[in-house]
Parts: structure tokens; C-alpha cells; sequence
């Protein structure tokens, strides 16, 4: 076998079947278009609705063929244990959607195997689906011996999405590794869990459509649906035994032996954490490139559990500070040019990564805090398998850590216990994970399924238009189509062509008219329930009106060309924001109505005052310019490469539209936008907030509701400058003036209740009495809220005594727990005074105990009606 980079093996692949006549396709965001899907695990996610014939092929195309960036998390734990099982991998894939089947995909995968990768046929073996006797002998045909051919059942060979539903054979393929990776068993064969029979391919024949009584149907279009691991396949055209061991991984083990000092291969501790941190800094990097940012929920919580794992893990081996930034520069420069998405991104990488690893800095100090809590407070010598576990799942503590630490304490941990734990936790992500993948193949159903299939894409000319001459396509009322809709009745309705922009990309929809000849119905909303179909929610006023009846739609353009203006501005306003804050600011959301905007944005601090200023002045800057709009179409390549903006996490087809305001805005966008900046009028910031992690938002008016915002502002000053009676222009001095004032008598009250003190401080000094060792000693209680206020009592009392001595004070908080404090100057105490063993003969008597040096000693207690015979205890030892 020739060596192959995992470059040259994913370009091989994909040149080849786009020979064959798919189509090259760029991978899917690691954010699935379906909501159901918490990440993209696989490659045949972005063709569901080509599988489901939602969505047709252009010709000649008879399939397509992609590189999927891919995130599993179920087994979490697992990664790094052994080669093969990644966090991140990149999923080589070939789907047909009824254009070709299993003759075809196992001619081509014995073919790409053995005459284009270079694989000895006789190191090849083959599972089938062991009723699969079809695919059993064109492996035959092809000259695959019978001996290297296994039977498996089910479990192993029968793919479902779910109870019902397509499903069908798999056949796999392996490389036999050898003799030496093998469990010895003369059993020994494909499927068995050893590592001599490497599975590298799997081809999934969806044939059919399960029953409900357990039947297969035979599907009316039979699909492949292929993945080949590339790190699998890497591993073996490279010739070694693990993933890690592949060139792209192996340059991160690399970074982390420079960081180190550690050398891969000495020590087994070392080589785990090293292989973990090379998968995990995948991870991190291509979700934050794809939208993901961390949080304390869904995606973001698998991206937060993932960074604070690989920090854990690089401390284990002497790694501090911030370290993570080191491997995403040599991912970048590893797979940048197949993933631009990773070097558009880099700069919000790197400032999101450094804020993380600060915030799990404090995260790791509390766990260390609440495990040193944990372990005072133990009864017995075991540490509970549930508190181990909230360490690692909480504050990202590994087991190994906790159990280091208690050791030192002389405390076991209830490992039992905590594998229970784990276990819960792993049959929960297996069972969301069988969710998914249930999810990912089930129809997406419904009356809007069936309509965007039956009609295709609603033709939307809203860009140009605001009222269009067109027909009914569709109705529906109470979830079911009908052919009428009443008056007085609420619906929906499908234009066959429409003005009326469905929401999306924060762009709320348009409402307006419909007129039916005498008839009118109001649309009260426009959504887009499936991608590509626009549905308008309607109340009909007038005539009955049917399927096929011509109408005229008539959007609210007053309504929309305030919804034009907000959108525009809100992309100056992202412009503005990078300009004053940095590169790493991206677009994380937005709201576009007639009467406001709202932006959210990456950034990792709150901005000031000034920086907002200066934001609002760019911004204005570039809306007064009066710059005209420009808008077109051109391939994502070509946007990009000319740099053009995209919102952080979209997906993006090939053809996108670029809206630009000169050179100083130019970002990918479908919304509705004014013509020139100058329609905008002006924009004026309300708001900047926190909205998590982060995250910050900006909310903002522009135009009429500007104007609005300025003048109700205006009004307010002067009804607060009537209020004050002095002019508008001196409100703020006279606030200032009356805020210097309420300070002073605030100042004059807390001096009058300091005076007050100063009656329990005479009262004490009144106390004094000399001690038989010649020093003076106040023994007394005192009237305070908390301990604290007992050490600055001693503090103001030593000030005041008329020599160096010591007081014995004892008090009662203000919920009722009983206090003792005894305190000397270093002349009492060498004088004999031990405030330490004082306090301990004291303790006993209000059922507490504490303790201290000979200078000052504190104790606490549960019965407070033992002040007294403590007081009386403390006579003794000093009188």
C-alpha cells in the first residue's frame, strides 16, 4: 500500500464518485437544519429532504458525495481510551436517492478500495445482513472469496431509523490489521471486538419501509446511504494502529508534547490526556466556527464540557495558563483550506477560548472549594459516588483528581456509586442519541410537508414589489387542507407567487391584504412552517374564497418599509460594532420589527459608555452617507473569497445573496433593505446588555421611532426639570447638587448611630480590672450582630485602654447563636495571657467549641444561656 495524507485519501474520494456522477457538495454545518438533531453526527443529515423526495437532483446528477464534519458525544468518556473512537471525525459519504443501488455502490467500493486506495484484496472482508443473499453474491460477482464474507444479524447488519420507518441491510467492510491485533480466539472474525478487523466503510441499502406489525415494505425508491471514517481510513493507509497515530492528529499530540515537555509513548497517564486534548481542540475549534457558543445547556453545554475536559486533562500533565489557542492555530493551518468556516472565525475563536478558560479557572477554584466542603463534612471515611460525580460533570473535575484529593485526606471514593452515576448519565445520551438518529430519518410529515412537495417553493417577488396579481395555490384550516375558506373563518393560505416576505433571519413577516374581487382577507402574519414554503396566516372579511381564485396580495408597505429601514440598520450596526470593538464581534441573533431592532453579538465584555458612543457615531456616520444599496446574487466561493460577511452559524447554499451599503457593510443576507442608507434617517441605541455567556445585545430605533424615543426623552428632562425648577439645561447640575446633599445627611446619620456605639465602647472600659499578672483585662458582653463585629469591638477597645491588656467578650447574634472572643496585645500575652487555651476551658459552656493562637481565639456554640457561666470560667483563669 501506498501512504496517502488524510488530505490526498478525502480529495481521492470525492473525485472519485463525483466521476461517477454525483455531485460534490460541501458539508453541513455541525448545526442541523433539523431542530430535533442536537448535532450533525452524520453525513446523510442535510439530504433528508432529498431522501424523502422533498427535493429533487438536477441533472445528470445521480447522487451527490460529501466530507462531513461530524460531533458525537454519547460516549464521552470512551475518547481517548482507545484509537478509534473521536469526538470530532470527518465522515466520507456517497447518497443515492433512487438513482443507483447495490450493484452499483459495491462495484464502486470494492473498486475505491482495492484499485484506487491500493488495499490488498485478500486483506479485505465483508458483513452482510445475514437474509441479504442479493448483496452476498454481487460480493461474488465481484471476487470476493466466500470465506471473507460473515453473516451478522440485526443488531449488526439491519439499520432502522426507529420502530417504523425506512430501514434496511448494511454491509460492511474491514481491513484485517493482522494476526498481532487479535484476541487469539480462532473465532476471531469481523464484528468481534478486538482491533485485527478494522470496520472503514459502511453502506446502508434503505429498501425498505417498516411496519407497524413488524412487515418490511418495499420502499418505491431505494437509497444508499455510504460513510467511510477518514481517520479510520487514514490509520490504515498510513500504516499505524490508532487514529491518534494519523498525520492531522498526531501534529496535535505534537502540540501538547511542546507544551508538556511529554513525549507520546513513555506514559500511559500522559498519552491519554495528550490524545484527548488533540480531539477535543477539533471539536471546540468547528463548533465555535459553526455558531456554537458555550453554555450551560444543549450545544453549548457539549462545547463548555469539552474545553473544560481538555483543560482538566492539560493540567494533569503540567499545562497551564491558556494553551487551547496553540491548537486551534495548527488545526487552521491543518484544515483550513477544506473548512474556511475555521479561518473566518479565528479571531472570535481565540477571545472566546481565553474567556472560557478564565471562567473555568474560577469554576476549578470553586470545585476545589466545594470538595474541600464536602470532605470537612464527611461522616465516615467515603466520599459518596454522587458528590465524585457532580465534581465531574459540574466543575469538570476527573475522578482520578477527586480521588487523589480525598486520598491525601485519608477518604476514600464510592466508586460504585459513581460509575452508577455515570452509567445514568451515558444511558441518557444514548437513548437522545437513538433520538436523533430516529429524528434524522423520520418524514418531516404535516400539511406543509405535502404542500412543499406537491407545489415546490413559493416564487417570492417581494424584493421589488409590494402588491402582485397571482392565484391561490393552497388552504388550510385547523392543520388540514381544505378547498374553501369561509367568512369569518382564520386559515392559512399559499400564494402561487407572493409580496409577502415569510419570517426569517430575524426579519419578522409581512402583513397586509388579500383582495378576492368584493372579498378581502386580512394576512395577519407570513412564516415559512418548511424551508422554501410561504404561508400566510389569514382572516377572511368578505366573499368566500377558493383554490384557484385569482386575488391581488397587498403587503402593508408602510409596515414594511419601517421593517426595511430596522434591517439595514441592523447591518450597519454590526459593521459599527466591529469597527470600535474587533473582528471577533459576529452576529448571534436579531429581531427586525416595524417599531424596533434588537442585536445580539458575540463580545466578551460589556461595553462601555464611550465604546457605545462611539458605535452610535459610526453608525450615524455611514446612514447619512447616503449611500445606495447594492444587491446581488454569486456563488458562497466567490462571496467569501471577496470577503463578504456571513452571520454567524447560517447555512448558506451555493447561490447566496449579498446586500452591500458601499464598502462600508457587505454581508449575505434574503431580508427586505431600504435602497439608501439615508432612508433610515437616524438610529439612536436604547440599550446594551448581557445576554449570557459572552453574549451581548444591543436594542435600537432608527427613523420615525427614533424621532419618538428623542422626544418622550425630551419630554421626561422637562417635566423632570419643572420637578427640580430650574431650567433644562441645568437639570443634571441641580441632581448632582441634590445627590451631594442626600450623601451628607446620610453621612450625618451613620455618625449619629457611631455615637451610639460609642456608649457600648465606654461602657466596656468601664469593665476594666487588673489582672494578678499586671495587665489590664476587660470581661463583659457586648451587643453585636455577627462575629465579625466582635474583632472590630477588640480593635476599637485596645485603641482606647489606657495600657497594652486583653478583653474577654461574649455576645448573642441576632439569631441567637452564642459568640466568645478573647483577645490580648503581644504585652498581655507575655504576661501569660492565652487567649487560645482560654477560649477552649470557655467552649464547653455554651455547648460550642473553637479555638486560636495565644493573640485571639473565637469560639461559637448552640446555647446561649451559657454566656454567662463562660464569662464567670473566664474570671477565673485571669482574676
Amino acid at each position: 500500500m501506498k501512504y496517502m495524507t488524510t488530505a490526498e485519501i478525502r480529495e481521492k474520494y470525492l473525485a472519485y464518485f463525483e466521476d461517477k456522477g454525483c455531485k460534490r457538495m460541501p458539508s453541513s454545518s455541525l448545526i442541523p437544519d433539523d431542530p430535533s438533531l442536537l448535532l450533525t453526527s452524520a453525513g446523510m443529515v442535510q439530504f433528508k429532504p432529498y431522501f424523502l423526495h422533498q427535493k429533487e437532483l438536477e441533472a445528470p446528477y445521480i447522487g451527490t458525495t460529501t466530507v462531513q464534519k461530524c460531533v458525537r458525544t454519547n460516549d464521552i468518556d470512551i475518547i481517548g481510551t482507545t484509537g478509534r473512537h473521536l469526538s470530532f471525525f470527518e465522515m466520507l459519504g456517497n447518497f443515492s436517492f433512487g438513482a443507483y443501488f447495490k450493484k452499483e455502490m459495491c462495484a464502486w467500493a470494492y473498486d475505491f478500495s482495492v484499485n484506487v486506495l491500493g488495499l490488498p484484496p485478500e486483506k479485505l472482508y465483508f458483513t452482510v445482513f445475514e437474509d441479504d443473499d442479493e448483496t452476498i453474491e454481487i460480493w461474488k460477482e465481484l471476487g470476493v472469496p466466500a470465506s471473507h464474507i460473515s453473516k451478522l444479524g440485526e443488531d449488526d447488519n439491519f439499520w432502522r431509523a426507529g420502530p417504523t420507518g425506512p430501514c434496511g441491510p448494511c454491509s460492511e467492510i474491514y481491513f484485517d490489521q493482522g494476526e498481532e491485533f487479535g484476541c487469539g480466539s480462532p473465532d476471531c472474525a469481523p464484528g468481534c471486538d478486538c482491533d485485527r478487523f478494522l470496520e472503514y466503510w459502511n453502506c446502508v441499502f434503505t429498501q425498505f419501509d417498516g411496519q407497524e406489525d413488524g412487515t418490511l415494505k418495499e420502499l418505491p425508491s431505494k437509497n444508499i446511504d455510504t460513510g467511510m471514517g477518514l481517520e479510520r481510513m487514514a490509520a490504515i493507509m498510513q500504516g499505524v494502529q490508532s487514529n491518534y497515530e494519523t498525520d492531522v492528529l498526531r501534529s496535535l499530540v505534537a502540540v501538547g508534547e511542546k507544551l508538556s515537555g511529554k513525549a507520546y509513548g513513555e506514559d500511559a497517564a500522559a498519552d491519554l490526556a495528550l490524545r484527548i486534548i488533540a480531539d477535543h481542540s477539533r471539536s471546540v475549534t468547528f463548533m465555535i466556527a459553526d455558531g456554537i457558543l458555550p453554555s450551560n445547556e444543549g450545544r453549548g453545554y457539549v462545547l463548555r464540557r469539552l474545553l473544560r475536559r481538555a483543560i482538566m486533562k492539560a493540567h494533569s500533565i503540567g499545562i497551564e495558563g491558556h494553551f487551547l489557542n496553540d491548537y486551534v492555530d495548527e488545526i487552521v493551518r491543518l484544515m483550513g483550506d477544506v473548512y474556511p468556516e475555521i479561518v473566518e472565525n479565528r479571531e472570535l475563536e481565540r477571545k472566546l477560548i481565553l474567556a472560557e478558560e478564565e471562567r473555568f479557572g474560577a469554576t476549578l477554584r470553586q470545585g476545589q472549594a466545594y470538595l474541600s466542603q464536602a470532605l470537612a463534612g464527611l461522616e465516615g471515611a467515603v466520599l459518596p459516588g454522587d458528590t465524585a460525580f457532580t465534581l465531574h460533570d459540574t466543575y469538570g473535575f476527573p475522578v482520578e483528581i477527586t480521588q487523589e484529593i480525598a486520598g491525601e485526606a485519608g477518604i476514600a471514593v464510592d466508586m460504585e456509586g459513581f460509575e452508577a452515576a455515570m452509567e445514568q448519565q451515558r444511558a441518557r445520551a444514548r437513548a437522545a442519541g437513538a433520538k436523533d438518529a430516529e429524528a434524522a430519518w423520520s418524514t418531516y410529515g404535516g400539511v406543509h410537508a405535502e404542500l412543499l412537495k406537491e407545489l415546490g417553493p413559493t416564487e417570492f417577488v417581494g424584493y421589488s414589489a409590494t402588491q402582485l396579481e397571482t392565484t391561490v395555490a393552497a388552504l388550510v384550516k385547523d392543520g388540514a387542507r381544505v378547498v374553501q375558506l369561509n367568512a369569518g373563518e382564520e386559515g392559512e393560505l399559499v400564494l402561487a407567487a407572493t409580496p409577502f416576505y415569510a419570517e426569517m433571519g430575524g426579519e419578522v413577516g409581512d402583513t397586509g391584504e388579500i383582495l378576492n374581487g368584493e372579498g378581502r382577507l386580512y394576512v395577519l402574519d407570513t412564516k415559512a412552517p418548511e424551508k422554501g414554503l410561504s404561508v400566510c396566516t389569514v382572516r377572511n372579511e368578505g366573499a368566500p374564497v377558493k383554490v384557484g381564485d385569482a386575488v391581488v396580495a397587498v403587503v402593508d408597505a408602510n409596515r414594511r418599509h419601517a421593517i426595511e429601514r430596522n434591517h439595514t440598520a441592523t447591518h450597519i450596526l454590526h459593521a459599527a460594532l466591529r469597527e470600535v470593538l474587533g473582528d471577533h464581534v459576529k452576529q448571534a441573533g436579531s429581531y427586525v420589527g416595524p417599531d424596533r431592532l434588537r442585536f445580539d453579538f458575540t463580545h466578551f465584555e460589556a461595553v462601555t459608555a464611550e465604546q457605545l458612543a462611539e458605535v452610535e457615531r459610526v453608525a450615524n456616520n455611514a446612514v447619512m452617507a447616503a449611500t445606495p444599496m447594492t444587491v446581488y446574487e454569486t456563488s458562497l466561493d466567490e462571496a467569501r473569497a471577496s470577503g463578504v460577511t456571513g452571520l454567524f452559524g447560517e447555512k448558506y447554499g451555493d447561490v447566496v445573496r449579498v446586500v452591500e451599503a458601499g464598502e462600508f457593510s457587505r454581508e449575505l443576507c434574503g431580508g427586505c433593505h431600504v435602497s439608501n442608507t439615508a432612508e433610515i434617517g437616524f438610529m439612536k441605541i436604547t440599550s446594551e446588555s448581557s445576554v449570557g455567556a459572552n453574549l451581548r445585545r444591543v436594542e435600537a430605533v432608527t427613523s420615525y421611532g427614533a424621532l419618538a424615543y428623542v422626544n418622550k426623552l425630551e419630554q421626561e428632562l422637562k417635566q423632570a426639570a419643572a420637578v427640580l425648577k430650574v431650567p433644562v439645561a441645568d437639570v443634571a447640575d441641580r441632581v448632582a447638587a441634590n445627590v451631594k446633599t442626600l450623601k451628607e445627611l446620610t453621612q450625618k446619620g451613620k455618625r449619629a448611630k457611631d455615637a451610639a456605639s460609642d456608649d457600648q465602647v465606654s461602657a466596656l472600659l468601664a469593665l476594666v480590672q487588673e489582672a494578678p499578672a499586671d495587665y489590664p483585662v476587660i470581661i463583659g458582653k457586648a451587643a453585636v450582630a455577627e462575629g465579625g463585629a466582635l474583632r472590630n469591638l477588640w480593635d476599637v477597645l485596645r485603641a482606647r485602654m489606657a495600657a497594652p491588656g486583653a478583653v474577654v467578650l461574649a455576645a448573642q447574634t441576632a439569631d441567637g447563636k452564642p459568640l466568645l472572643l478573647a483577645a490580648g496585645t503581644d504585652e498581655a500575652v507575655a504576661k501569660g495571657f492565652d487567649a487560645g487555651a482560654l477560649i477552649k476551658a470557655m467552649g464547653p459552656a455554651i455547648r460550642g467549641g473553637g479555638g486560636g493562637k495565644p493573640a485571639m481565639a473565637q469560639a461559637g456554640g448552640k446555647d446561649a444561656s451559657g454566656l454567662d457561666a463562660a464569662l464567670e470560667i473566664a474570671r477565673e483563669h485571669i482574676l
